[in-house]
């Protein structure tokens, strides 16, 4: 178990940071001043807070500016957290922030063991994560264009049989015909079409460039297990493991279910219990892939020609944990549908059983080689019993 004597709490901007020092043994906690973000400034800083053989541990919350900092403090041998924003305790009362006042706090937090760390992945997963939010991105930007030309067409009296599906290569032959009285109509409906291809066509080279990197990750052997679940391709797989990282740090599966955010909320006191909806807490991403797949499990469990397909490869262990994901949730399914239950409502409820066999899937395989190892859950400050840090996000909530 580590023991430290500083406990340095960091606010960070892009061009500035603000530093603050809680000593051990409940000593005082100074604010040293703002220090530019580069590299060298960090790194005289760190030489003059370790001078006498000092045991540093610094924290700072996780934002837009990355895990560049924290990297550069794990080098230089530096115990570091990078903390969960949303579980930073605060003081109902309080209304007033500033950079001082932030730095302070997360000092005396952190010395208290009262701050909740995230996963960082290291370079390569974050390479991965960066890439398959940029498909999203691209989808959803591909999506917002076909929404402003369907409704482009509906204003016009351009309208295609409802019948048929859209988006289809029959479709698109029939957007090719659309003919205009104005030549500006036509210029417009021209553009909005050339975006939706031109977006098509880069999202498919991403999913290219998914499947290749994917599977050659340190987390390929998980994706191609997860593909043995129905509902889930190399895609959603690849999403999944990206965003979550490995799944042996979590404990419990109803800890990585919390940590997606697809548990129940509770605001209870006394006597009164009042239970809502889902948290919708943690991470976004893995959430919506999780909720697409529970919908395939709307239908009757089977093996058909294409599940075998993306099996094939797989462990016996990961196939046969999938075969009893299928049998259950498709039960499930049914189950709550002939109790009347929203079918979105069940979907979410699927979801969630889902990821508790995603954890065990996960249970079967050694944990990824070269990924950062997580932060430890205890250490203490010389001289103190106060606990220092907790388990990283989804491992103790």
């Amino acid at each position: 178990m580590e023991v430290y004597n500083k406990f340095v709490g960091m606010d960070v901007h892009k061009e500035t940071i603000a530093v603050s020092v809680a000593e051990a043994f409940g000593g005082e906690i100074r604010f040293l001043g703002v220090f530019p973000n580069t590299s060298g400034a960090v790194g005289k800083l760190i030489r003059q807070l370790r001078k006498g053989e000092a045991k540093v541990s610094c924290c700072y919350e996780a934002g837009p500016c990355g895990y560049g900092l924290h990297r550069q403090l794990v080098n230089m041998g530096v115990a570091n957290q990078v903390v969960a924003p949303s579980l930073i305790p605060k003081k109902p009362g309080e209304r007033v922030k500033t950079d001082r006042r932030d730095s302070l706090s997360l000092a005396r937090l952190l010395r208290a063991g009262e701050l909740t760390s995230v996963w960082v992945p290291d370079a390569t997963e974050e390479a991965l994560r960066d890439l398959t939010r940029a498909r999203e991105d691209l989808k959803r930007l591909e999506l917002q264009a076909k929404q402003r030309l369907s409704a482009f067409l509906l204003r016009h009296g351009k309208t295609y049989d409802g019948s048929k599906q859209r988006w289809t290569r029959m479709h698109l032959r029939w957007l090719e015909k659309v003919k205009f009285d104005l030549q500006v109509h036509q210029i417009i409906f021209q553009e909005y079409l050339d975006t939706i291809l031109m977006l098509s066509r880069r999202a498919e080279a991403l999913d290219k460039q998914i499947e290749s990197v994917g599977p050659a990750s340190a987390l390929g052997p998980l994706i191609g297990a997860l593909m043995a679940l129905r509902g889930i391709d190399r895609l959603a797989a690849t999403s999944l493991m990206a965003e979550i990282g490995d799944l042996r740090r979590f404990p419990t599966a109803p800890q990585l279910m919390a940590y997606l955010g697809l548990v129940p909320s509770e605001y209870s006191s006394g006597p009164s219990q009042n239970r809502g909806g889902i948290t919708k807490t943690g991470n976004g991403h893995a959430r919506r892939v999780l909720v697409e797949a529970a919908w395939s499990y709307r239908h009757p469990a089977r093996k058909t020609a294409h599940m075998q397909r993306k099996a094939k490869g797989t462990t016996e262990a990961a196939q046969e944990i999938a075969w009893k994901a299928q049998t259950r949730l498709c039960a499930r399914y049914r189950l709550l549908e002939s109790r009347g239950k929203l079918n979105v409502k069940i979907a979410t409820a699927i979801a969630r059983e889902l990821v508790g066999f995603i954890w065990a899937m996960g249970q079967t395989f050694p944990p990824p080689k070269g990924g950062e190892p997580a932060p430890e859950a205890r250490a203490q400050c010389v001289g103190s019993r106060t606990g220092h840090g907790r388990r990283i996000l989804g491992g103790s909530m």
